[in-house]
């Protein structure tokens, strides 16, 4: 007979140790320490979206319930009036068709012409390509205030000043989009367009046709900062135009705040105002996320 190893056997010190393991991870310091940090991340997420909720409430109430609670997150008396106003009496309408053009026409021209650039930046070369790359991070770190007053001038010199064309040339493309597009570009194997130029493809046909879908991350990047820049701008669009007819939403709606419409604080008109304003960048952000996060999309083995 052999006799029995006590190495092996689950004997009294050993189960002991796993209850004390056990009882460790779940100590009331270790639960104390949870709780608070979970309390924190919760205080955290209330002051963050505090405001969003109180924006939401307040475009429901009455003019003298906004007035007389401005932070209550329920409506002493619910009512759609605001909306009511906002699309039959006054301009709001308008505001986001011109917002809806404009910032239409710039994500694609930015998406079209960032990607270009950054390509021709990664893969063609040519004289002076450092100096203009160097020149597109130099224009990244330059206020755009900075830059009204020049482009006030070069919007009137070239004639398109009160026009859609004076709203949307000068947004055309963007340095940080380039900046982007142009790593982007630089990542993709250079063998995939080595095979593709033997079978005889040109430049424009190796980029549109088998670069450009590969960079469909950096592509849902660029049109989700590009509608939403273009969407919330407001600094160009006062230097760019003065007709009230090309008016958009971020004109429009600051615009509220001086009593256009109507006497007394108007809160709810202003934050109902506020609230549709932000329905479409939220709604492309919700829809691309995940294209936005999945990264490795397009990635080639050597």
């Amino acid at each position: 007979m052999t006799a029995p190893d006590h190495r092996t056997a689950p004997g009294p010190a050993r189960r002991h140790a796993g209850r004390g393991t056990r009882r460790g991870a779940t100590s009331p310091r270790a639960i104390a320490s949870r709780s608070l940090l979970y309390a924190l991340l919760v205080a955290l997420a209330l002051v963050y979206v505090m405001p969003f909720l109180i924006q939401v409430s307040t475009s429901f109430k009455t003019e003298p319930d906004a007035a007389a609670n401005p932070v209550s997150l329920i409506p002493g008396t619910w009512t759609t009036a605001a909306y009511t106003k906002l699309f039959l009496n006054s301009d709001f309408p308008l505001w986001f068709r011109n917002s809806l053009v404009v910032t239409l026409c710039v994500t694609v021209g930015r998406a079209f012409f960032d990607s270009l650039a950054g390509y021709a930046l990664a893969r063609l070369h040519f004289r002076g390509r450092g100096v203009i790359f160097a020149g597109v991070v130099a224009v990244m770190s330059v206020p755009s205030v900075v830059l009204l007053i020049p482009k006030f001038l070069v919007i009137k010199q070239l004639g398109i000043y009160d026009a859609y064309a004076g709203m949307i040339l000068p947004l055309l493309v963007d340095a940080g989009g380039v900046f982007i597009m142009k790593n982007f570009f630089e990542s993709v194997p250079a063998s995939v367009e080595e095979q593709a130029r033997v079978d005889g493809a040109g430049t424009f046909r190796i980029f549109w046709s088998i670069v450009l879908p590969m960079a469909r991350p950096a592509l849902v990047t660029i049109v989700i900062m590009s509608f939403q820049g273009s969407w919330n701008e407001l600094s160009h669009f006062i230097v760019s135009t003065q007709d009230p007819a090309l008016t958009t939403l971020t004109k429009g709606v600051a615009s509220l705040a001086s009593g256009q419409l109507s006497a007394g604080t108007q809160y709810p008109l202003k934050l109902a105002a506020a609230l549709v304003m932000t329905i479409p960048v939220a709604l492309l952000f919700f829809v691309f996320q995940r294209r936005i996060m999945n990264t490795s999309e397009g990635a080639v083995k050597q």
